[in-house]
C-alpha cells in the first residue's frame, strides 16, 4: 500500500487549510489544551500553527457554530463548551437525519453504491487493526458521507453534512477510547448488513442506535480525560 493511502486504495480525505486548522484547534479544546474561558489570538494561533490569520479566522467561525468558541465582538474569542442540554439536541437531531439517510440509502443505493460501501467497510476494518484512530476517523466520514449520496436526497445530504461538520470535534474525539474503533466497526457492520438487503426499517434502528451510541462514547471519553 502507498504512503498516504487508506487500507482500499483511496487518498484520504482532502481538506483545505481551515478543515485542518479547525480540526487540530478543535481537538486540542476538547482535550483540554485549551480549557473554557481562555483567549483565543488570531495572531498567536497564526504564529502557533503557521499560518496566515485568514485560516484562523474562518476555523474560529466555524467552531463558534460547534458551541467550542465565543466569538465577542471587538473583544475577541474565547473558547468555551456546548452545555450537555445543547449537545444533546444536537446529536438526537443527527441520529435522525443519518437514520433516514440509512432508510433512503436501503431502499435507493444502486449495486455500484452498495459495493463501494462495503468497500469503504472493510477499509475501516483494516484500520481498525491498525489502532489508528485519526485515519479511521476520516475512513469513516467516507463511509458516513457514501451513506448520505445513496439516499439520492440533495437537501436532505446538506442538512446531514452541515449537523456532521458541527458535531465532527465531539465524533471524533470518541475514538480515542480503548476499544471504540472495534465497538463502531460492528455497529457499522450491522447498519451495512441492513441496507444491503434492502430493509429500510432495520437500516433505520441500526443507523440511530449507532450514533447514540457514539454520544455515550464521546461522554464516557471526557468523563475518562
Amino acid at each position: 500500500m502507498k504512503a498516504g493511502l487508506l487500507p482500499n486504495g483511496d487518498p484520504p480525505v482532502r481538506r483545505t487549510r481551515t478543515d485542518d486548522l479547525r480540526l487540530q484547534l478543535a481537538d486540542e479544546i476538547v482535550r483540554g489544551v485549551f480549557a473554557p474561558g481562555d483567549p483565543l489570538d488570531e495572531a498567536g494561533l497564526a504564529a502557533r500553527y503557521g499560518v496566515s490569520r485568514t485560516p484562523v479566522r474562518e476555523a474560529l467561525r466555524q467552531l463558534a457554530a460547534s458551541g467550542l468558541v465565543e466569538i465577542r465582538p471587538h473583544r475577541g474569542a474565547i473558547v468555551t463548551r456546548p452545555s450537555e442540554g445543547r449537545l444533546m439536541e444536537m446529536f438526537i437531531v443527527m441520529a435522525e437525519l443519518e437514520s433516514l439517510c440509512a432508510a433512503l440509502a436501503a431502499e435507493a443505493m444502486s449495486l455500484i453504491e452498495r459495493r463501494e460501501l462495503e468497500k469503504l467497510h472493510r477499509a475501516l476494518g483494516e484500520l481498525v487493526k491498525s489502532g489508528d484512530p485519526l485515519r479511521y476517523a476520516e475512513a469513516n466520514e467516507r463511509f458516513h458521507g457514501a451513506i448520505y449520496a445513496g439516499a439520492h436526497n440533495a437537501y436532505l445530504g446538506e442538512l446531514t453534512l452541515a449537523t456532521r461538520a458541527r458535531l465532527a470535534p465531539f465524533r471524533r474525539a470518541q475514538f480515542r477510547r480503548v476499544g471504540r474503533l472495534a465497538d463502531s466497526y460492528e455497529e457499522h457492520d450491522r447498519i451495512v448488513e441492513a441496507i444491503l438487503r434492502g430493509d429500510r426499517d432495520q437500516a433505520t434502528r441500526e443507523m440511530r442506535a449507532h450514533i447514540g451510541t457514539v454520544k455515550e462514547a464521546f461522554d464516557r471519553y471526557m468523563e475518562g480525560r
